[in-house]
Protein backbone atom coordinates (compact mmCIF):
# COMPACT_ATOMS: atom_id res chain seq x y z
CA UNK A 1 0.00 0.00 0.00
CA UNK A 2 1.25 3.47 -0.77
CA UNK A 3 3.01 5.93 1.23
CA UNK A 4 1.41 9.27 0.23
CA UNK A 5 2.27 12.68 1.17
CA UNK A 6 -0.72 15.54 0.39
CA UNK A 7 0.85 19.14 0.95
CA UNK A 8 -0.30 22.80 0.43
CA UNK A 9 -3.90 21.82 1.49
CA UNK A 10 -5.68 23.55 4.21
CA UNK A 11 -6.66 20.58 6.48
CA UNK A 12 -10.21 20.54 7.85
CA UNK A 13 -10.57 18.32 10.86
CA UNK A 14 -13.46 18.89 12.82
CA UNK A 15 -13.53 16.39 15.23
CA UNK A 16 -9.72 17.25 16.38
CA UNK A 17 -10.80 21.18 16.38
CA UNK A 18 -8.38 21.22 13.27
CA UNK A 19 -8.40 24.21 10.59
CA UNK A 20 -4.95 25.26 9.13
CA UNK A 21 -2.50 24.68 6.37
CA UNK A 22 -1.02 21.40 6.98
CA UNK A 23 0.52 18.46 5.27
CA UNK A 24 -0.86 14.91 5.79
CA UNK A 25 1.30 11.69 5.87
CA UNK A 26 -0.62 8.47 4.76
CA UNK A 27 0.70 4.81 5.84
CA UNK A 28 -0.29 1.63 5.36
CA UNK A 29 -4.23 2.61 4.93
CA UNK A 30 -3.96 5.00 7.81
CA UNK A 31 -3.10 8.45 9.00
CA UNK A 32 0.62 8.40 9.81
CA UNK A 33 1.33 11.73 10.79
CA UNK A 34 -0.11 15.52 10.52
CA UNK A 35 2.44 18.64 9.76
CA UNK A 36 5.99 16.26 9.71
CA UNK A 37 6.52 12.93 9.29
CA UNK A 38 8.14 10.35 11.14
CA UNK A 39 12.02 10.24 10.27
CA UNK A 40 11.27 6.98 8.55
CA UNK A 41 8.43 7.77 6.53
CA UNK A 42 9.57 8.17 2.94
CA UNK A 43 6.28 9.15 0.45
CA UNK A 44 6.41 7.11 -2.55
CA UNK A 45 3.75 9.33 -3.69
CA UNK A 46 3.09 13.10 -3.34
CA UNK A 47 0.48 14.80 -3.87
CA UNK A 48 0.20 18.84 -4.09
CA UNK A 49 -3.45 20.12 -3.19
CA UNK A 50 -2.43 23.68 -3.39
CA UNK A 51 -6.01 25.19 -3.36
CA UNK A 52 -7.57 22.40 -2.20
CA UNK A 53 -9.22 21.75 1.53
CA UNK A 54 -8.50 18.27 2.76
CA UNK A 55 -10.78 16.64 5.11
CA UNK A 56 -12.48 13.71 6.54
CA UNK A 57 -14.41 11.30 4.11
CA UNK A 58 -18.26 12.39 4.56
CA UNK A 59 -20.40 9.85 6.46
CA UNK A 60 -23.79 9.65 4.62
CA UNK A 61 -26.37 8.43 7.40
CA UNK A 62 -28.91 7.45 4.85
CA UNK A 63 -28.32 5.92 1.56
CA UNK A 64 -29.70 3.31 -0.46
CA UNK A 65 -28.70 1.41 -3.26
CA UNK A 66 -30.00 -0.14 -6.29
CA UNK A 67 -26.77 -1.10 -8.09
CA UNK A 68 -24.53 -1.19 -5.76
CA UNK A 69 -21.20 -0.64 -8.28
CA UNK A 70 -22.32 2.68 -9.60
CA UNK A 71 -24.11 4.21 -6.55
CA UNK A 72 -20.75 3.16 -4.84
CA UNK A 73 -18.79 5.21 -7.42
CA UNK A 74 -21.39 7.84 -6.96
CA UNK A 75 -20.52 8.68 -3.26
CA UNK A 76 -16.98 8.12 -3.67
CA UNK A 77 -17.18 10.86 -6.45
CA UNK A 78 -19.15 12.77 -3.93
CA UNK A 79 -16.31 12.25 -1.37
CA UNK A 80 -18.60 9.81 0.78
CA UNK A 81 -16.23 7.19 2.50
CA UNK A 82 -18.71 5.64 4.59
CA UNK A 83 -22.57 5.29 4.40
CA UNK A 84 -25.07 3.79 6.05
CA UNK A 85 -27.59 1.54 3.53
CA UNK A 86 -31.18 1.39 4.89
CA UNK A 87 -33.12 -1.83 5.09
CA UNK A 88 -35.62 -1.12 2.32
CA UNK A 89 -32.56 -1.21 0.15
CA UNK A 90 -32.96 -3.62 -2.38
CA UNK A 91 -32.74 -6.58 -1.81
CA UNK A 92 -34.30 -5.71 1.81
CA UNK A 93 -32.29 -6.23 4.62
CA UNK A 94 -33.88 -8.96 6.90
CA UNK A 95 -31.88 -11.82 6.60
CA UNK A 96 -28.58 -12.53 7.64
CA UNK A 97 -27.73 -14.11 3.99
CA UNK A 98 -28.53 -10.75 2.42
CA UNK A 99 -26.44 -9.01 4.74
CA UNK A 100 -23.60 -10.91 4.11
CA UNK A 101 -24.10 -10.59 0.33
CA UNK A 102 -24.27 -7.00 0.32
CA UNK A 103 -21.10 -6.56 3.04
CA UNK A 104 -18.61 -9.07 0.75
CA UNK A 105 -20.08 -7.12 -2.64
CA UNK A 106 -19.35 -3.35 -1.32
CA UNK A 107 -15.47 -5.18 -0.11
CA UNK A 108 -15.22 -6.53 -3.25
CA UNK A 109 -15.79 -3.59 -5.22
CA UNK A 110 -13.46 -1.73 -2.31
CA UNK A 111 -14.94 2.01 -3.04
CA UNK A 112 -16.95 3.26 0.34
CA UNK A 113 -17.36 1.33 3.31
CA UNK A 114 -20.59 0.23 3.24
CA UNK A 115 -23.11 -0.52 6.83
CA UNK A 116 -25.71 -2.16 6.27
CA UNK A 117 -28.84 -1.07 8.51
CA UNK A 118 -30.82 -4.18 9.71
CA UNK A 119 -34.66 -4.34 9.48
CA UNK A 120 -36.59 -4.05 12.67
CA UNK A 121 -39.50 -6.17 11.82
CA UNK A 122 -39.87 -9.36 9.06
CA UNK A 123 -40.29 -8.00 5.94
CA UNK A 124 -40.69 -4.14 7.45
CA UNK A 125 -44.42 -5.18 7.92
CA UNK A 126 -44.48 -4.61 11.32
CA UNK A 127 -46.25 -7.77 12.57
CA UNK A 128 -43.14 -9.80 14.37
CA UNK A 129 -39.47 -9.11 15.33
CA UNK A 130 -37.06 -9.42 12.92
CA UNK A 131 -33.88 -11.89 13.99
CA UNK A 132 -31.60 -8.89 15.46
CA UNK A 133 -29.00 -11.07 16.88
CA UNK A 134 -28.55 -12.99 13.58
CA UNK A 135 -28.42 -9.80 11.55
CA UNK A 136 -26.22 -7.77 13.96
CA UNK A 137 -23.79 -10.49 13.42
CA UNK A 138 -23.82 -10.25 9.96
CA UNK A 139 -22.89 -6.87 9.76
CA UNK A 140 -25.89 -4.76 10.80
CA UNK A 141 -25.20 -1.62 13.26
CA UNK A 142 -28.78 -0.42 14.30
CA UNK A 143 -31.81 -1.44 12.95
CA UNK A 144 -34.95 0.45 11.57
CA UNK A 145 -38.57 0.67 9.97
CA UNK A 146 -37.00 2.56 6.82
CA UNK A 147 -40.28 4.48 5.99
CA UNK A 148 -42.54 1.70 7.22
CA UNK A 149 -44.19 2.68 10.25
CA UNK A 150 -45.01 0.32 13.13
CA UNK A 151 -48.45 0.83 13.78
CA UNK A 152 -48.69 -1.52 16.84
CA UNK A 153 -47.00 0.01 19.32
CA UNK A 154 -46.86 -2.64 21.61
CA UNK A 155 -44.67 -4.79 18.96
CA UNK A 156 -42.57 -0.97 19.00
CA UNK A 157 -42.13 -1.09 22.74
CA UNK A 158 -40.88 -4.89 22.55
CA UNK A 159 -38.77 -3.99 19.84
CA UNK A 160 -37.11 -1.19 21.28
CA UNK A 161 -36.43 -3.29 24.70
CA UNK A 162 -35.02 -5.80 22.90
CA UNK A 163 -32.66 -4.08 21.43
CA UNK A 164 -31.65 -2.21 24.50
CA UNK A 165 -31.11 -5.40 25.80
CA UNK A 166 -28.43 -6.06 23.06
CA UNK A 167 -27.31 -2.74 23.09
CA UNK A 168 -28.61 -2.42 19.53
CA UNK A 169 -29.69 1.41 17.84
CA UNK A 170 -32.86 2.08 17.10
CA UNK A 171 -33.51 4.31 14.17
CA UNK A 172 -37.06 5.67 12.92
CA UNK A 173 -38.11 7.92 10.18
CA UNK A 174 -41.27 9.13 12.29
CA UNK A 175 -44.42 9.36 10.76
CA UNK A 176 -48.02 8.49 11.63
CA UNK A 177 -49.10 6.07 8.87
CA UNK A 178 -53.25 7.30 9.49
CA UNK A 179 -52.64 10.66 9.46
CA UNK A 180 -50.51 10.99 6.51
CA UNK A 181 -52.83 8.66 4.73
CA UNK A 182 -52.71 8.61 0.62
CA UNK A 183 -50.74 12.03 1.45
CA UNK A 184 -47.98 13.49 -1.00
CA UNK A 185 -46.95 17.00 -0.19
CA UNK A 186 -47.07 19.41 2.73
CA UNK A 187 -50.24 19.82 4.19
CA UNK A 188 -50.40 23.75 3.33
CA UNK A 189 -50.87 26.22 0.48
CA UNK A 190 -49.02 24.28 -2.20
CA UNK A 191 -51.03 21.17 -1.91
CA UNK A 192 -54.68 23.10 -1.34
CA UNK A 193 -53.61 24.94 -4.81
CA UNK A 194 -52.96 22.16 -6.40
CA UNK A 195 -55.30 19.77 -5.40
CA UNK A 196 -52.89 17.40 -3.68
CA UNK A 197 -53.80 15.38 -0.50
CA UNK A 198 -51.90 16.69 2.09
CA UNK A 199 -49.32 15.32 5.14
CA UNK A 200 -50.18 17.19 8.28
CA UNK A 201 -46.91 18.30 10.53
CA UNK A 202 -49.29 16.50 13.36
CA UNK A 203 -47.76 13.15 11.31
CA UNK A 204 -44.62 13.56 12.68
CA UNK A 205 -44.94 15.03 15.81
CA UNK A 206 -47.09 12.09 17.21
CA UNK A 207 -45.23 9.46 15.76
CA UNK A 208 -41.82 11.41 17.03
CA UNK A 209 -43.78 12.02 20.37
CA UNK A 210 -44.39 8.42 20.64
CA UNK A 211 -40.75 7.05 20.03
CA UNK A 212 -39.33 9.05 22.51
CA UNK A 213 -41.95 8.72 25.07
CA UNK A 214 -41.07 4.79 24.42
CA UNK A 215 -37.33 5.22 24.28
CA UNK A 216 -37.48 6.88 27.61
CA UNK A 217 -39.12 3.98 29.53
CA UNK A 218 -36.68 1.12 27.77
CA UNK A 219 -33.64 3.24 27.52
CA UNK A 220 -32.75 2.72 23.99
CA UNK A 221 -30.40 4.25 21.93
CA UNK A 222 -32.87 5.93 19.42
CA UNK A 223 -32.17 8.10 16.28
CA UNK A 224 -34.89 9.79 14.43
CA UNK A 225 -34.19 10.58 10.68
CA UNK A 226 -34.80 12.95 8.17
CA UNK A 227 -37.08 15.26 10.24
CA UNK A 228 -38.64 17.94 8.09
CA UNK A 229 -40.66 20.17 10.83
CA UNK A 230 -39.88 23.15 13.29
CA UNK A 231 -42.48 21.33 15.65
CA UNK A 232 -40.88 17.87 15.47
CA UNK A 233 -37.41 19.50 15.93
CA UNK A 234 -38.82 21.30 19.23
CA UNK A 235 -39.48 17.42 20.44
CA UNK A 236 -36.08 16.38 20.19
CA UNK A 237 -34.44 19.67 21.72
CA UNK A 238 -36.88 19.52 24.72
CA UNK A 239 -35.91 15.66 25.16
CA UNK A 240 -32.22 16.94 24.60
CA UNK A 241 -32.67 19.08 27.50
CA UNK A 242 -33.99 16.81 29.71
CA UNK A 243 -31.16 14.64 29.67
CA UNK A 244 -31.99 12.09 26.88
CA UNK A 245 -29.30 11.21 24.38
CA UNK A 246 -31.65 11.29 20.95
CA UNK A 247 -29.92 12.14 18.13
CA UNK A 248 -31.79 13.39 14.57
CA UNK A 249 -30.70 14.04 10.97
CA UNK A 250 -31.93 15.95 8.16
CA UNK A 251 -31.93 15.34 4.98
CA UNK A 252 -29.89 18.05 2.73
CA UNK A 253 -32.90 18.78 0.33
CA UNK A 254 -35.23 20.16 3.08
CA UNK A 255 -32.05 22.10 4.10
CA UNK A 256 -32.77 24.48 0.91
CA UNK A 257 -36.10 23.60 -0.81
CA UNK A 258 -39.80 24.10 0.71
CA UNK A 259 -43.30 23.42 -0.81
CA UNK A 260 -43.01 26.24 -3.57
CA UNK A 261 -40.51 24.25 -5.25
CA UNK A 262 -43.04 21.70 -6.08
CA UNK A 263 -43.84 24.48 -9.02
CA UNK A 264 -46.84 23.05 -11.22
CA UNK A 265 -46.21 19.61 -10.24
CA UNK A 266 -42.50 18.88 -10.37
CA UNK A 267 -42.13 15.38 -9.27
CA UNK A 268 -38.46 15.64 -9.05
CA UNK A 269 -39.79 17.41 -6.04
CA UNK A 270 -41.91 14.59 -4.55
CA UNK A 271 -39.91 13.34 -1.72
CA UNK A 272 -41.26 11.37 1.69
CA UNK A 273 -41.66 13.18 3.97
CA UNK A 274 -42.54 16.12 1.82
CA UNK A 275 -41.14 19.79 1.60
CA UNK A 276 -42.68 21.48 3.90
CA UNK A 277 -43.29 25.38 4.51
CA UNK A 278 -40.66 28.02 4.63
CA UNK A 279 -40.37 28.70 8.13
CA UNK A 280 -40.17 24.69 8.46
CA UNK A 281 -36.71 24.58 6.49
CA UNK A 282 -35.62 27.98 8.34
CA UNK A 283 -36.21 25.99 11.70
CA UNK A 284 -34.24 22.73 10.17
CA UNK A 285 -31.60 25.09 9.11
CA UNK A 286 -30.91 26.64 12.53
CA UNK A 287 -30.84 23.28 14.20
CA UNK A 288 -28.55 21.82 11.69
CA UNK A 289 -26.21 24.71 12.71
CA UNK A 290 -26.74 24.30 16.36
CA UNK A 291 -25.60 21.01 16.13
CA UNK A 292 -28.61 19.23 17.30
CA UNK A 293 -29.33 17.68 13.97
CA UNK A 294 -26.32 15.73 11.31
CA UNK A 295 -27.38 15.89 7.80
CA UNK A 296 -27.60 12.98 5.28
CA UNK A 297 -28.43 12.80 1.23
CA UNK A 298 -31.11 10.23 1.82
CA UNK A 299 -29.81 9.19 -1.69
CA UNK A 300 -32.88 7.40 -3.17
CA UNK A 301 -32.41 6.71 -7.34
CA UNK A 302 -35.02 6.78 -9.17
CA UNK A 303 -35.39 6.09 -12.61
CA UNK A 304 -37.40 7.91 -15.51
CA UNK A 305 -40.41 5.07 -15.15
CA UNK A 306 -40.80 6.52 -11.49
CA UNK A 307 -40.41 9.77 -12.18
CA UNK A 308 -42.06 10.46 -15.37
CA UNK A 309 -45.92 10.64 -13.36
CA UNK A 310 -48.33 12.61 -12.28
CA UNK A 311 -46.99 13.83 -9.39
CA UNK A 312 -49.07 12.05 -6.73
CA UNK A 313 -48.34 8.29 -8.46
CA UNK A 314 -44.16 9.07 -8.95
CA UNK A 315 -42.09 7.71 -6.86
CA UNK A 316 -40.58 9.77 -4.22
CA UNK A 317 -36.75 10.44 -3.43
CA UNK A 318 -33.67 11.92 -5.46
CA UNK A 319 -30.38 11.12 -6.01
CA UNK A 320 -28.08 12.70 -3.56
CA UNK A 321 -24.50 11.22 -2.76
CA UNK A 322 -22.85 13.85 -5.50
CA UNK A 323 -24.82 16.72 -4.28
CA UNK A 324 -24.12 16.15 -0.32
CA UNK A 325 -21.07 17.59 -0.51
CA UNK A 326 -21.82 21.10 -2.48
CA UNK A 327 -25.37 21.62 -1.15
CA UNK A 328 -23.62 21.58 2.21
CA UNK A 329 -21.25 23.99 1.47
CA UNK A 330 -23.67 25.84 -0.34
CA UNK A 331 -25.59 25.87 3.16
CA UNK A 332 -22.67 27.20 5.09
CA UNK A 333 -22.15 29.55 2.49
CA UNK A 334 -25.86 31.11 3.41
CA UNK A 335 -26.10 31.12 6.61
CA UNK A 336 -22.26 32.48 7.35
CA UNK A 337 -21.10 29.36 9.20
CA UNK A 338 -17.60 28.25 9.28
CA UNK A 339 -16.34 25.80 7.13
CA UNK A 340 -15.15 23.23 10.12
CA UNK A 341 -18.91 23.90 11.40
CA UNK A 342 -20.31 22.54 8.49
CA UNK A 343 -18.20 19.91 7.42
CA UNK A 344 -18.70 18.28 11.03
CA UNK A 345 -22.47 17.91 9.93
CA UNK A 346 -21.61 15.62 7.15
CA UNK A 347 -18.24 14.26 8.55
CA UNK A 348 -17.96 13.42 12.42
CA UNK A 349 -21.34 13.76 13.59
CA UNK A 350 -23.08 11.26 11.70
CA UNK A 351 -19.88 8.80 12.40
CA UNK A 352 -20.21 9.48 16.35
CA UNK A 353 -24.41 8.74 15.59
CA UNK A 354 -23.44 5.21 13.88
CA UNK A 355 -20.44 4.57 16.30
CA UNK A 356 -18.05 4.12 13.57
CA UNK A 357 -14.16 5.00 13.81
CA UNK A 358 -14.51 7.30 11.09
CA UNK A 359 -15.09 11.05 9.92
CA UNK A 360 -11.75 12.56 11.50
CA UNK A 361 -8.22 12.26 10.67
CA UNK A 362 -6.58 10.93 13.78
CA UNK A 363 -3.42 9.72 14.13
CA UNK A 364 -2.85 6.11 13.89
CA UNK A 365 -7.02 6.28 11.88
CA UNK A 366 -8.27 4.97 8.80
CA UNK A 367 -7.29 7.23 5.83
CA UNK A 368 -10.51 7.92 4.66
CA UNK A 369 -9.99 11.17 3.13
CA UNK A 370 -11.64 13.67 0.65
CA UNK A 371 -9.94 16.42 -1.24
CA UNK A 372 -11.78 19.13 -2.74
CA UNK A 373 -11.74 22.67 -4.54
CA UNK A 374 -14.19 25.00 -2.36
CA UNK A 375 -14.61 27.26 -5.47
CA UNK A 376 -14.61 25.19 -8.52
CA UNK A 377 -18.61 25.01 -9.87
CA UNK A 378 -20.20 22.99 -11.59
CA UNK A 379 -23.63 22.73 -13.26
CA UNK A 380 -26.02 19.73 -12.19
CA UNK A 381 -27.23 17.74 -14.84
CA UNK A 382 -27.52 13.95 -15.86
CA UNK A 383 -24.43 13.46 -17.24
CA UNK A 384 -22.54 14.96 -14.50
CA UNK A 385 -23.89 12.55 -12.11
CA UNK A 386 -22.61 8.65 -12.05
CA UNK A 387 -25.42 7.42 -9.80
CA UNK A 388 -28.02 5.54 -12.06
CA UNK A 389 -30.15 8.03 -10.26
CA UNK A 390 -30.70 11.05 -12.79
CA UNK A 391 -33.68 12.99 -11.31
CA UNK A 392 -33.19 15.41 -8.40
CA UNK A 393 -34.61 18.93 -8.29
CA UNK A 394 -31.07 20.81 -8.16
CA UNK A 395 -30.67 20.08 -11.82
CA UNK A 396 -29.42 23.09 -13.45
CA UNK A 397 -28.11 24.61 -10.16
CA UNK A 398 -24.55 26.34 -10.47
CA UNK A 399 -22.66 24.54 -6.98
CA UNK A 400 -19.62 25.04 -6.12
CA UNK A 401 -17.59 22.49 -4.31
CA UNK A 402 -15.77 19.43 -6.65
CA UNK A 403 -14.27 16.64 -5.20
CA UNK A 404 -11.15 16.28 -6.96
CA UNK A 405 -9.75 12.67 -5.14
CA UNK A 406 -11.31 10.43 -2.51
CA UNK A 407 -9.38 8.02 -0.68
CA UNK A 408 -10.43 5.13 1.46
CA UNK A 409 -7.97 3.10 3.65
CA UNK A 410 -5.36 5.22 2.11
CA UNK A 411 -6.09 3.44 -1.83
CA UNK A 412 -7.27 6.58 -4.17
CA UNK A 413 -10.55 5.35 -5.01
CA UNK A 414 -11.61 8.69 -7.04
CA UNK A 415 -9.67 11.26 -8.92
CA UNK A 416 -11.03 13.44 -10.93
Amino acid sequence: MQHLHIRNARLIDPRNGVDEQLDLFIADGRIAAIGRPATDFAAQRTIDAAGMIVCPGLVDLSARLGGIEPELGAAVAGGVTSLACPPDSKPLLDEPGLVERLVRRSDTLGLARVYPIGALTQQLAGERLAEMNSLARAGCIAFSQAKQAIVDTQLLLRAMQYAATFGYAVRLRPQDDFLAREGVAHDGEVASRLGLTGIPVAAETVATATALQLAAHTGVRLHLSRLSSAAAIELIRQARCAGMPVTCDVAVHHLHLSEMDIGYFDSNARFDPPLRSASDRDALRAAVAEGLAAICSDHTPVDADGKQLPFAEALPGATGLELLLPLTLLWARQTKLPLAVALARVTSDPATILGLDAGSLTVGGPADVCLFDPEESWCVTPEALRSQGKHTPFLGYEVSGRVRMTLVGGRIVFAA
